[in-house]
Protein backbone atom coordinates (compact mmCIF):
# COMPACT_ATOMS: atom_id res chain seq x y z
CA UNK A 1 0.00 0.00 0.00
CA UNK A 2 2.84 2.39 0.80
CA UNK A 3 4.22 1.86 -2.72
CA UNK A 4 0.92 2.87 -4.33
CA UNK A 5 0.59 5.96 -2.15
CA UNK A 6 4.11 7.05 -3.03
CA UNK A 7 3.51 6.35 -6.73
CA UNK A 8 0.27 8.35 -6.71
CA UNK A 9 1.93 11.30 -4.95
CA UNK A 10 4.87 11.36 -7.34
CA UNK A 11 2.53 11.12 -10.35
CA UNK A 12 0.43 14.02 -9.04
CA UNK A 13 3.51 16.18 -8.50
CA UNK A 14 4.84 15.40 -11.97
CA UNK A 15 1.52 16.27 -13.64
CA UNK A 16 1.20 19.47 -11.60
CA UNK A 17 4.69 20.54 -12.66
CA UNK A 18 3.80 19.99 -16.33
CA UNK A 19 0.44 21.78 -16.07
CA UNK A 20 1.80 24.81 -14.20
CA UNK A 21 3.07 26.68 -17.31
CA UNK A 22 -0.41 26.56 -18.85
CA UNK A 23 -1.91 28.09 -15.70
CA UNK A 24 0.72 30.80 -15.84
CA UNK A 25 -0.25 31.44 -19.45
CA UNK A 26 -3.87 32.11 -18.46
CA UNK A 27 -2.73 34.44 -15.69
CA UNK A 28 -0.48 36.30 -18.11
CA UNK A 29 -3.45 36.80 -20.46
CA UNK A 30 -5.46 38.42 -17.66
CA UNK A 31 -2.52 40.67 -16.82
CA UNK A 32 -2.25 41.69 -20.49
CA UNK A 33 -5.93 42.75 -20.59
CA UNK A 34 -5.34 44.95 -17.56
CA UNK A 35 -2.38 46.60 -19.30
CA UNK A 36 -4.57 47.43 -22.32
CA UNK A 37 -7.05 49.27 -20.09
CA UNK A 38 -4.20 51.23 -18.49
CA UNK A 39 -2.82 52.29 -21.90
CA UNK A 40 -6.30 53.40 -23.04
CA UNK A 41 -6.68 55.50 -19.91
CA UNK A 42 -3.27 57.06 -20.63
CA UNK A 43 -4.41 58.05 -24.16
CA UNK A 44 -7.56 59.65 -22.75
CA UNK A 45 -5.53 61.54 -20.16
CA UNK A 46 -3.15 62.71 -22.89
CA UNK A 47 -6.08 64.18 -24.88
CA UNK A 48 -7.31 66.05 -21.82
CA UNK A 49 -3.83 67.46 -21.17
CA UNK A 50 -3.69 68.78 -24.75
CA UNK A 51 -7.07 70.45 -24.37
CA UNK A 52 -5.93 72.18 -21.17
CA UNK A 53 -2.68 73.26 -22.82
CA UNK A 54 -0.56 71.34 -20.31
CA UNK A 55 1.42 69.62 -23.08
CA UNK A 56 2.43 70.76 -26.55
CA UNK A 57 1.27 69.20 -29.82
CA UNK A 58 4.72 67.80 -30.70
CA UNK A 59 5.21 66.27 -27.26
CA UNK A 60 1.66 64.90 -27.29
CA UNK A 61 2.24 63.27 -30.68
CA UNK A 62 5.43 61.60 -29.48
CA UNK A 63 3.76 60.35 -26.28
CA UNK A 64 0.77 59.10 -28.24
CA UNK A 65 3.04 57.06 -30.54
CA UNK A 66 4.84 55.43 -27.58
CA UNK A 67 1.58 54.57 -25.77
CA UNK A 68 0.11 53.25 -29.02
CA UNK A 69 3.13 51.00 -29.53
CA UNK A 70 2.77 49.54 -26.03
CA UNK A 71 -0.98 49.12 -26.50
CA UNK A 72 -0.48 47.23 -29.74
CA UNK A 73 2.10 44.91 -28.18
CA UNK A 74 -0.18 44.16 -25.22
CA UNK A 75 -3.12 43.47 -27.53
CA UNK A 76 -1.07 41.06 -29.63
CA UNK A 77 0.02 39.16 -26.50
CA UNK A 78 -3.52 38.78 -25.24
CA UNK A 79 -4.70 37.59 -28.64
CA UNK A 80 -1.97 34.93 -28.76
CA UNK A 81 -2.87 33.64 -25.28
CA UNK A 82 -6.66 33.73 -25.49
CA UNK A 83 -7.26 32.90 -29.16
CA UNK A 84 -9.03 29.74 -30.25
CA UNK A 85 -5.71 28.05 -31.16
CA UNK A 86 -4.16 28.86 -27.74
CA UNK A 87 -7.15 27.53 -25.84
CA UNK A 88 -7.25 24.37 -27.97
CA UNK A 89 -3.52 23.83 -27.46
CA UNK A 90 -3.83 24.16 -23.70
CA UNK A 91 -6.78 21.79 -23.60
CA UNK A 92 -5.00 19.19 -25.77
CA UNK A 93 -1.77 19.41 -23.76
CA UNK A 94 -3.61 19.16 -20.45
CA UNK A 95 -5.57 16.13 -21.65
CA UNK A 96 -2.37 14.43 -22.84
CA UNK A 97 -0.61 15.05 -19.53
CA UNK A 98 -3.54 13.82 -17.44
CA UNK A 99 -3.91 10.70 -19.59
CA UNK A 100 -0.36 9.51 -18.80
CA UNK A 101 -1.08 8.15 -15.28
CA UNK A 102 -4.40 6.66 -16.41
CA UNK A 103 -2.77 4.79 -19.31
CA UNK A 104 0.23 3.74 -17.19
CA UNK A 105 -1.85 2.41 -14.30
CA UNK A 106 -4.31 0.72 -16.64
CA UNK A 107 -1.51 -0.93 -18.60
CA UNK A 108 0.19 -2.15 -15.44
CA UNK A 109 -3.06 -3.64 -14.14
CA UNK A 110 -3.28 -5.70 -17.36
CA UNK A 111 0.36 -6.70 -17.90
CA UNK A 112 1.93 -6.30 -14.46
CA UNK A 113 1.54 -8.21 -11.21
CA UNK A 114 -0.10 -5.79 -8.77
CA UNK A 115 -1.33 -8.63 -6.57
CA UNK A 116 2.19 -9.84 -5.72
CA UNK A 117 3.21 -8.44 -2.31
CA UNK A 118 6.34 -6.34 -1.86
CA UNK A 119 9.52 -8.38 -1.45
CA UNK A 120 12.13 -6.29 0.28
CA UNK A 121 15.83 -6.92 -0.26
CA UNK A 122 16.29 -8.00 3.37
CA UNK A 123 13.58 -10.64 2.95
CA UNK A 124 15.14 -11.94 -0.28
CA UNK A 125 18.57 -12.13 1.34
CA UNK A 126 17.20 -14.07 4.32
CA UNK A 127 16.17 -16.97 2.05
CA UNK A 128 18.27 -20.08 1.50
CA UNK A 129 21.39 -18.99 -0.45
CA UNK A 130 20.64 -21.70 -3.02
CA UNK A 131 17.51 -19.71 -3.97
CA UNK A 132 19.37 -16.41 -4.43
CA UNK A 133 20.56 -14.97 -7.72
CA UNK A 134 24.23 -14.06 -8.15
CA UNK A 135 23.38 -10.40 -7.48
CA UNK A 136 21.60 -11.34 -4.25
CA UNK A 137 24.53 -13.51 -3.17
CA UNK A 138 26.85 -10.55 -3.73
CA UNK A 139 24.47 -8.41 -1.67
CA UNK A 140 24.59 -11.00 1.12
CA UNK A 141 28.38 -10.86 1.13
CA UNK A 142 28.36 -7.06 1.09
CA UNK A 143 25.87 -7.04 3.96
CA UNK A 144 28.16 -9.33 5.94
CA UNK A 145 31.24 -7.20 5.22
CA UNK A 146 29.42 -4.00 6.12
CA UNK A 147 28.90 -5.49 9.58
CA UNK A 148 32.37 -7.13 9.64
CA UNK A 149 34.72 -4.86 7.66
CA UNK A 150 37.81 -6.54 9.13
CA UNK A 151 36.96 -9.94 7.62
CA UNK A 152 39.88 -10.28 5.24
CA UNK A 153 38.79 -13.72 4.07
CA UNK A 154 35.37 -12.37 3.16
CA UNK A 155 36.92 -9.61 1.04
CA UNK A 156 39.13 -12.23 -0.64
CA UNK A 157 36.11 -14.30 -1.60
CA UNK A 158 34.22 -11.26 -2.93
CA UNK A 159 37.05 -9.66 -4.94
CA UNK A 160 37.14 -12.27 -7.76
CA UNK A 161 33.33 -12.22 -7.97
CA UNK A 162 33.43 -8.46 -8.49
CA UNK A 163 35.85 -9.05 -11.36
CA UNK A 164 33.65 -11.68 -13.01
CA UNK A 165 30.59 -9.41 -12.81
CA UNK A 166 32.42 -6.43 -14.34
CA UNK A 167 32.72 -4.37 -11.13
CA UNK A 168 36.44 -3.70 -11.49
CA UNK A 169 36.53 -0.60 -9.27
CA UNK A 170 34.91 -2.59 -6.43
CA UNK A 171 37.40 -5.40 -7.07
CA UNK A 172 40.29 -2.94 -6.66
CA UNK A 173 38.92 -1.78 -3.30
CA UNK A 174 38.30 -5.39 -2.20
CA UNK A 175 41.84 -6.55 -3.07
CA UNK A 176 43.31 -3.56 -1.25
CA UNK A 177 41.28 -4.51 1.83
CA UNK A 178 42.50 -8.11 1.55
CA UNK A 179 46.15 -7.05 1.41
CA UNK A 180 45.69 -4.55 4.23
CA UNK A 181 43.91 -7.03 6.50
CA UNK A 182 45.51 -10.37 5.58
CA UNK A 183 48.89 -9.37 4.20
CA UNK A 184 50.42 -9.51 0.73
CA UNK A 185 50.83 -12.66 -1.34
CA UNK A 186 51.62 -13.28 -4.99
CA UNK A 187 48.01 -14.20 -5.77
CA UNK A 188 46.59 -11.16 -3.97
CA UNK A 189 49.00 -8.69 -5.56
CA UNK A 190 48.31 -10.21 -8.98
CA UNK A 191 44.57 -9.95 -8.33
CA UNK A 192 44.98 -6.27 -7.47
CA UNK A 193 47.03 -5.67 -10.60
CA UNK A 194 44.45 -7.41 -12.78
CA UNK A 195 41.61 -5.35 -11.24
CA UNK A 196 43.56 -2.11 -11.78
CA UNK A 197 44.13 -3.11 -15.41
CA UNK A 198 40.45 -3.91 -15.95
CA UNK A 199 39.44 -0.62 -14.33
CA UNK A 200 41.71 1.18 -16.82
CA UNK A 201 39.94 -0.51 -19.77
CA UNK A 202 42.73 -3.03 -20.30
CA UNK A 203 45.69 -0.68 -19.97
CA UNK A 204 48.42 -1.92 -17.62
CA UNK A 205 48.90 1.27 -15.58
CA UNK A 206 51.91 2.14 -13.46
CA UNK A 207 50.03 1.08 -10.30
CA UNK A 208 49.05 -2.23 -11.90
CA UNK A 209 52.61 -2.86 -13.09
CA UNK A 210 53.87 -2.18 -9.57
CA UNK A 211 51.39 -4.71 -8.15
CA UNK A 212 52.51 -7.33 -10.69
CA UNK A 213 56.13 -6.59 -9.79
CA UNK A 214 55.39 -7.22 -6.11
CA UNK A 215 53.64 -10.48 -7.05
CA UNK A 216 56.61 -11.72 -9.08
CA UNK A 217 58.96 -10.83 -6.24
CA UNK A 218 56.93 -13.19 -4.04
CA UNK A 219 56.47 -15.88 -6.72
CA UNK A 220 58.35 -15.57 -10.05
CA UNK A 221 55.96 -18.06 -11.66
CA UNK A 222 52.66 -16.33 -10.76
CA UNK A 223 50.82 -16.65 -14.13
CA UNK A 224 48.70 -13.50 -14.05
CA UNK A 225 51.65 -11.36 -13.08
CA UNK A 226 53.82 -12.87 -15.84
CA UNK A 227 51.10 -12.49 -18.46
CA UNK A 228 50.22 -8.86 -17.69
CA UNK A 229 53.87 -7.86 -17.31
CA UNK A 230 54.38 -9.07 -20.87
CA UNK A 231 51.23 -7.21 -21.91
CA UNK A 232 52.70 -4.01 -20.46
CA UNK A 233 55.72 -4.49 -22.73
CA UNK A 234 53.37 -4.99 -25.67
CA UNK A 235 51.51 -1.78 -24.87
CA UNK A 236 54.81 0.09 -24.72
CA UNK A 237 55.58 -1.03 -28.26
CA UNK A 238 58.17 -3.62 -27.23
CA UNK A 239 56.73 -6.50 -29.24
CA UNK A 240 59.87 -8.61 -29.34
CA UNK A 241 60.29 -8.45 -25.55
CA UNK A 242 56.59 -9.22 -25.03
CA UNK A 243 56.73 -12.22 -27.39
CA UNK A 244 59.84 -13.57 -25.65
CA UNK A 245 58.17 -13.19 -22.24
CA UNK A 246 55.01 -15.00 -23.36
CA UNK A 247 56.99 -17.79 -25.05
CA UNK A 248 59.02 -18.33 -21.90
CA UNK A 249 55.79 -18.41 -19.91
CA UNK A 250 54.23 -20.98 -22.28
CA UNK A 251 57.26 -23.25 -21.95
CA UNK A 252 57.17 -23.07 -18.16
CA UNK A 253 53.41 -23.69 -17.81
CA UNK A 254 52.00 -27.21 -17.45
CA UNK A 255 50.51 -28.57 -20.67
CA UNK A 256 46.98 -28.58 -19.21
CA UNK A 257 47.17 -25.07 -17.74
CA UNK A 258 44.26 -22.82 -18.83
CA UNK A 259 46.84 -20.07 -19.32
CA UNK A 260 48.28 -21.94 -22.31
CA UNK A 261 45.33 -20.89 -24.47
CA UNK A 262 45.50 -17.31 -23.21
CA UNK A 263 49.20 -17.04 -23.97
CA UNK A 264 48.66 -18.69 -27.36
CA UNK A 265 46.09 -16.06 -28.34
CA UNK A 266 48.39 -13.29 -27.16
CA UNK A 267 51.28 -14.63 -29.22
CA UNK A 268 49.01 -15.11 -32.23
CA UNK A 269 48.02 -11.43 -32.00
CA UNK A 270 51.71 -10.57 -32.56
CA UNK A 271 52.48 -13.28 -35.12
CA UNK A 272 50.59 -16.50 -35.90
CA UNK A 273 53.90 -18.32 -36.20
CA UNK A 274 54.82 -17.34 -32.64
CA UNK A 275 51.90 -19.19 -31.09
CA UNK A 276 52.78 -22.50 -29.43
CA UNK A 277 51.28 -25.66 -30.96
CA UNK A 278 47.98 -26.85 -29.58
CA UNK A 279 48.04 -29.53 -26.91
CA UNK A 280 46.79 -33.07 -27.46
CA UNK A 281 43.09 -33.55 -28.07
CA UNK A 282 40.76 -35.64 -25.92
CA UNK A 283 40.88 -38.43 -28.54
CA UNK A 284 44.69 -38.41 -28.46
CA UNK A 285 44.64 -38.72 -24.68
CA UNK A 286 42.11 -41.56 -24.90
CA UNK A 287 44.23 -43.41 -27.48
CA UNK A 288 47.31 -42.93 -25.35
CA UNK A 289 45.53 -44.57 -22.48
CA UNK A 290 44.48 -47.50 -24.70
CA UNK A 291 40.86 -46.86 -23.90
CA UNK A 292 37.92 -46.22 -26.23
CA UNK A 293 36.31 -42.78 -25.83
CA UNK A 294 32.97 -44.22 -24.72
CA UNK A 295 34.69 -46.38 -22.13
CA UNK A 296 36.68 -43.45 -20.88
CA UNK A 297 33.49 -41.36 -20.64
CA UNK A 298 31.76 -44.11 -18.69
CA UNK A 299 34.71 -44.33 -16.32
CA UNK A 300 34.63 -40.58 -15.71
CA UNK A 301 30.89 -40.57 -15.09
CA UNK A 302 31.30 -43.48 -12.68
CA UNK A 303 33.95 -41.58 -10.72
CA UNK A 304 31.68 -38.52 -10.56
CA UNK A 305 28.78 -40.65 -9.37
CA UNK A 306 30.96 -42.14 -6.63
CA UNK A 307 32.08 -38.68 -5.55
CA UNK A 308 28.45 -37.52 -5.49
CA UNK A 309 27.45 -40.47 -3.32
CA UNK A 310 30.35 -39.90 -0.94
CA UNK A 311 29.43 -36.22 -0.52
CA UNK A 312 25.85 -37.15 0.32
CA UNK A 313 27.26 -39.12 3.23
CA UNK A 314 29.93 -36.55 4.14
CA UNK A 315 28.65 -33.09 3.09
CA UNK A 316 31.33 -31.20 5.05
CA UNK A 317 34.02 -31.79 2.37
CA UNK A 318 34.46 -28.31 0.82
CA UNK A 319 37.06 -29.40 -1.74
CA UNK A 320 34.91 -32.38 -2.70
CA UNK A 321 31.95 -30.13 -3.52
CA UNK A 322 34.17 -27.96 -5.74
CA UNK A 323 35.39 -31.05 -7.60
CA UNK A 324 31.84 -32.31 -8.04
CA UNK A 325 30.51 -28.98 -9.39
CA UNK A 326 33.46 -28.72 -11.78
CA UNK A 327 33.05 -32.34 -12.93
CA UNK A 328 29.39 -31.87 -13.80
CA UNK A 329 30.21 -28.60 -15.60
CA UNK A 330 32.95 -30.30 -17.66
CA UNK A 331 30.54 -33.09 -18.57
CA UNK A 332 28.06 -30.49 -19.82
CA UNK A 333 25.48 -31.36 -17.14
CA UNK A 334 24.52 -27.83 -16.10
CA UNK A 335 21.43 -28.84 -14.11
CA UNK A 336 23.40 -31.39 -12.10
CA UNK A 337 26.15 -28.82 -11.51
CA UNK A 338 23.63 -26.27 -10.20
CA UNK A 339 22.00 -28.93 -8.02
CA UNK A 340 25.40 -29.97 -6.63
CA UNK A 341 26.15 -26.33 -5.85
CA UNK A 342 22.87 -25.95 -3.96
CA UNK A 343 23.49 -29.15 -1.99
CA UNK A 344 27.06 -28.06 -1.28
CA UNK A 345 25.89 -24.74 0.15
CA UNK A 346 23.38 -26.51 2.37
CA UNK A 347 25.90 -29.14 3.43
CA UNK A 348 28.65 -26.66 4.28
CA UNK A 349 26.23 -24.31 6.03
CA UNK A 350 24.64 -21.20 4.59
CA UNK A 351 26.63 -18.11 5.46
CA UNK A 352 29.86 -19.96 6.20
CA UNK A 353 33.17 -19.05 4.58
CA UNK A 354 33.36 -22.51 2.96
CA UNK A 355 29.95 -22.01 1.33
CA UNK A 356 30.93 -18.55 0.10
CA UNK A 357 34.13 -19.97 -1.41
CA UNK A 358 32.09 -22.67 -3.15
CA UNK A 359 29.77 -20.03 -4.64
CA UNK A 360 32.77 -17.99 -5.81
CA UNK A 361 34.39 -21.07 -7.34
CA UNK A 362 31.18 -22.04 -9.15
CA UNK A 363 30.67 -18.51 -10.47
CA UNK A 364 34.17 -18.68 -11.93
CA UNK A 365 33.21 -21.65 -14.11
CA UNK A 366 29.78 -20.30 -15.01
CA UNK A 367 27.61 -22.23 -12.54
CA UNK A 368 24.94 -20.40 -10.55
CA UNK A 369 22.58 -21.73 -7.85
CA UNK A 370 19.17 -22.86 -8.96
CA UNK A 371 16.49 -20.24 -8.32
CA UNK A 372 13.19 -21.74 -7.20
CA UNK A 373 10.01 -19.63 -7.20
Amino acid sequence: MSFWLAAALLTFLACAALLWPFRRGAGAAASGAHDIEVYRDQLSELDRDMQRGVIGAAEAQEARAEIGRRLLKAAEGVAARTGAGGRAGRIAASAAILSVPLVAWGGYSLTGSPAIPDQRLAERLSRNPAENTVEELIARAEQHLAANPADGRGWEVLAPIYMRTGRSADAVAAWKNVIRLSGASAVREAGLGEALTADASGVVTADAEAAFGRALALDPNEPRARFFTAMALMQEGKQAEAAAAWQAMAQALPADSPWQAVVGRALASISPEAAPPAGPSADDMAAAQDMAPQDRQAMIEGMVANLDARLRENPADAEGWQRLVRSYAVLGKSDEAADALARGIAGLGAGTTAAAELVAFAAGIGVSPKVTR
